[in-house]
């Protein structure tokens, strides 16, 4: 995705309506009065995509705390969030997005380059949006690693 195609702090928040890992729909505006990170990941059960999770899930409560939501959106099954889950007891919810909508809104698809090879691919990203459903603050091409606590620290700082 181009630079200037990019989700910026200040802009509304696209809508998106994705199924979590239970089947159940959720919807961007049933949320608003809440804070939500969403944030973006290529593959359950990967190494960093694991990290992560995890990351996220170990801050649910701290941020709970602060009327914040936390969101994982990747392109696998609801099945496959269920078993990722599960597997790695995770607390944070997984929506499913096949068809790449919210993806593609949220400049979270895109070209990427792996061993000189070109190809679509999710873009790591993450969203901070606020109680208004405005993009509060956007990371593109995020390292999995120590992320979650930099997100945990924006949302302290936006909220002070």
């Amino acid at each position: 995705m181009s630079e200037d195609k990019r989700l910026k702090s200040g802009d509304a928040a696209p809508n998106f309506t994705l199924q979590n890992q239970d089947d159940v729909s959720v919807n961007l505006t049933d949320l608003k009065g809440k804070w939500v990170i969403l944030y973006f990941y290529p593959k359950d059960n990967t190494p960093g995509c694991t990290v992560e999770a995890i990351d996220f899930s170990s801050f649910k409560q701290q941020l709970a705390d602060k009327n914040t939501v936390v969101l994982g959106v990747s392109p696998d099954s609801v099945t496959s969030h269920r078993n990722f889950i599960a597997k790695q007891e995770l607390t944070v919810g997984l929506l499913s997005d096949p068809e790449h909508d919210a993806l593609e809104k949220y400049g979270a698809w895109g070209l990427k380059k792996n061993y000189g090879k070109e190809y679509y691919g999710v873009v790591r990203s993450t969203f901070l949006i606020d109680a208004e459903g405005k993009i509060a603050k956007a990371w593109y091409n995020v390292k999995a690693k120590g992320h979650a606590e930099n997100v945990l620290q924006a949302v302290t700082q936006l909220q002070a």
